[in-house]
Parts: structure tokens; sequence; C-alpha cells
């Protein structure tokens, strides 16, 4: 694994003009789609047996007290610590295969276990599964990275090799609602960032979209169900504010290393 500049980065992403490295190239890029694959493959298996094993115990239950949340709050109490252990690790799946989307979780985490407990819930498990993504990245580099981000959405990262911005820039990408956060996870092992820094930065600037989730997840509960779109649609507008500025972030910052 070589490194340049700032970024742990290897040369896969140069296209070489001399004709011997030809093979080369495309021997890296015949692995990088393998894979591509691999991850693809093992990432539909895990959700596959998540899906039955949730649907074989809480599933169950939720369906059960679908319309009363307060009786499927109180079913997942009598559950003791196995309640909170299943959330987090549905959370760190999440965040590591990043299949499952993390608003849904997020808003079954404020229907089971109320706003602010299913909040902190959340943010410990994104928090584990970025040390896991982290831990992965620093070892194994750009090819960890690249089995499970494409190509195309690492070079639309490339904004972020500016070290002296960087903590601000990941603390900004995370409050925005809206923005690719576990892309970010992926890529933060590729610069000079500590993880303790990351994590701090990362957790907190999370807060604002976790909870908004997990409020709306709790109004659901509570089947307070007037609150609870009112949540949802202030939620999907800011998102959508949120896309549009990490878009633009993204345009500007491709024009740049054009002009370059």
């Amino acid at each position: 694994m070589t490194k340049e500049g700032p970024l742990c980065c290897n040369t896969s992403f140069s296209h070489s003009k001399d004709k011997p490295e030809k093979p080369v190239q495309q021997a890296e890029d015949a692995a990088y789609l393998r894979r591509r694959r691999i991850v693809s493959l093992i990432s539909l298996i895990g959700f596959v047996i998540f899906s039955i094993v949730f649907a074989a115990t809480i599933g169950q239950k939720l369906i059960e007290f679908l319309a009363d949340g307060k009786a499927f709050r109180a079913w997942v109490e009598q559950q003791g610590i196995l309640g909170p252990l299943t959330l987090v690790g549905i959370m760190v799946l999440q965040v590591v295969i990043a299949i499952i989307p993390g608003e849904a979780v997020e808003i079954g985490a404020g229907y089971a276990f109320g706003a602010i407990p299913g909040m902190l819930l959340c943010l410990v498990g994104a928090a584990l599964g970025s040390v896991i993504i982290y831990g992965l990245t620093k070892q194994f580099g750009i090819r960890m990275v690249e089995a499970f981000v494409s190509r195309e959405k690492i070079q639309s990262l490339k904004f972020l090799q500016n070290t002296k911005k960087l903590n601000i820039l990941i603390f900004i990408l995370f409050f925005i609602p809206g923005t690719p956060k576990d892309l970010f996870t992926y890529f933060i092992g590729l610069t000079p960032m500590k993880l303790r820094t990351f994590l701090i930065l990362s957790s907190i600037a999370r807060i604002p979209s976790v909870i908004s989730s997990t409020i709306g997840g709790e109004a659901l509960g509570l089947q307070n169900y007037t609150f609870a779109i009112a949540v949802f649609i202030l939620t999907a507008a800011i998102s959508g504010i949120g896309l549009l500025i990490y878009r633009k972030i993204t345009i500007h910052s491709a024009g740049k290393r054009e002009n370059q």
C-alpha cells in the first residue's frame, strides 16, 4: 500500500500512458471488480440472514404491537439488556454494510425506546461501526474502501485532501442531513484524522439528524401521527437541502481539480 500526500491512496486511479503498464492496470481493474462482487454477495447474504433473524424475533412482536407502541415498548423493556444490544448490533450492521437505511433504524429506535434513549443507542452503534471500518481501512488501505465504495464516489471526495480544513469539513458533512455519511466513514481511514477525533466530531454532528428520526419514531409509537408526519416532512425537506449543498460542494471540488 503506497501513500501519496495526506491520503493513503495508491496509483490505481492514475492510468499510465506507457504500454507496458496496461496489463498491470487491467489486472488491478479485474481485481477491483472481483472484490466488489464478493462484498456485494456477502452483504446480500448478511442482509438476508439479518432479515430472517429479525422477522423470527422482534419482527413478530412488532407486527403484533404495530398499533400499540406503548405495549411494544413494554415488551422491549421486558427483554432486559437484549433489546438495546439488538438495536446497537443492527446499527453497527447498517453502518458497515450500508444496505439497511439508517433512517429506518433510527425511526425504529424511537418507536421502541423513545427519542433520547433511541438516539443514544443509535449513536453508540454508529460509533462502533465506525471503529470497525476505520480499523479495516487503516489495515488494508484503498483496496478495502474500493470493495465497498465505487471509484467514482471515492474520486468525488478528493476535496477532503485539504488536511487544514479536514476537521471542520467532516463536522459539516456529518451535520448536514441527507449526506452519505457511510461513504465518509469509509473514506476517513484514508486521511490523517485520528479515530478519537473522528468519533467525537461525527457523533456530535450526527445528533440533529438522528434525534429528528427518533422523535418521529416515538410519535408513531404514541400514535401522534400528525406530529410524526410533520417531523418526517420537515426532515425530508432539510435533507433535500442538505443533498443540494453536498452536490454543490462536490461539483465545485471537481471543477477545481479540472482547472489544476
